[in-house]
């Protein structure tokens, strides 16, 4: 396990805070659930490897997943927690030739997967020129959950994330506050955890809009503009973006854009990547 350097350069979202398939023990295939839906194409229990899962830790299945049912699979990001539980805080030690670690292993990857995408978070909050007041508090936010993430795996295995969470969250609403304020002729009123499941939003101006954890569930939202919206924890599975322009939205992640149909030009922020699935893609970021 590494030192805890305080030192240490900050975390990069290029590279540790995203998915590195092959330097994991295929945890998300074992360490969770699976419940038989539109998502997912069987039940699995917890702890229980898919039946998809090979021998090297790779889906037998990965490049026909949806074709299988398994859409689910392509939505889910890890925020580059599992090669942080596989290669570092069990320094390479996989599940299957040490089985005595399979438990625990479980138990700690969801939990790291809470404070990478924490991290992911408080390091596009660190960017945002609007919420340069709140950048000192952000940054100790920063540093104590880099600091979490190099516990040692018993320590990680009984940490309250949730009691993490909701400290990070205040401080990640501020920061979204001020920089939405900034936005001339913004949407004030706020759909803070709004249900608009199926909602018809086609063209429409969201510049700015605090949508965080709102209910987007196969909204038509083709051709809204979406810059500057506050974007953290809302749902938007089968939501149409196609000709949406979500550039500079904020704390959108991967997971939620794999979530969502769209088109090639569907607008997204540099440090997404358009999915291989939508409609007329084109290879690469937006």
């Amino acid at each position: 396990m590494p030192d805890d350097d305080p030192t240490a350069a900050p975390v990069s979202r290029e590279t540790a805070l995203r998915a590195d398939c092959a330097n994991c023990f295929g945890l998300c295939c074992v360490a969770l659930t699976l419940t038989a839906s539109a998502d997912f194409a069987i039940n699995k229990e917890a702890g229980t490897p898919c039946p998809n899962l090979a021998d090297d830790f790779r889906c037998g299945i990965h490049t026909r997943l949806r074709n299988e049912g398994f859409s689910g699979c392509t939505v889910y990001d890890c925020f580059g927690a599992g090669q942080k539980v596989s290669q570092e805080t069990y320094a390479g030690r996989d599940w299957r030739s040490a089985p005595d670690t399979a438990q625990q292993m479980f138990q700690v990857f969801p939990v790291m997967r809470q404070l990478h995408e924490l991290l992911w978070y408080l390091t596009e909050a660190l960017t945002l020129p609007a919420a340069s007041r709140v950048h000192p508090d952000l940054q100790d936010a920063l540093a104590e959950t880099e600091r979490l993430t190099r516990l040692p795996a018993g320590e990680l295995a009984e940490l309250d994330v949730s009691a993490h969470r909701d400290r990070t969250a205040a401080l990640l609403l501020r920061a979204g506050e001020l920089e939405r304020a900034t936005v001339p002729r913004r949407a004030k009123r706020s759909r803070r955890g709004a249900d608009l499941i199926g909602a018809r939003l086609r063209g429409a101006d969201l510049r700015g809009a605090e949508l965080r954890g709102a209910y987007l569930i196969a909204a038509d939202l083709r051709g809204a503009d979406l810059r500057r919206a506050e974007l953290i924890g809302a749902d938007f599975r089968d939501a149409d973006l196609s000709d949406a322009d979500l550039t500079g939205a904020l704390f959108l992640t991967q997971a939620q854009v794999n979530a969502a149909k769209g088109n090639a030009a569907t607008r997204l922020p540099d440090s997404l990547t358009r999915p291989a699935h939508w409609a007329g893609n084109r290879s690469g970021r937006a």
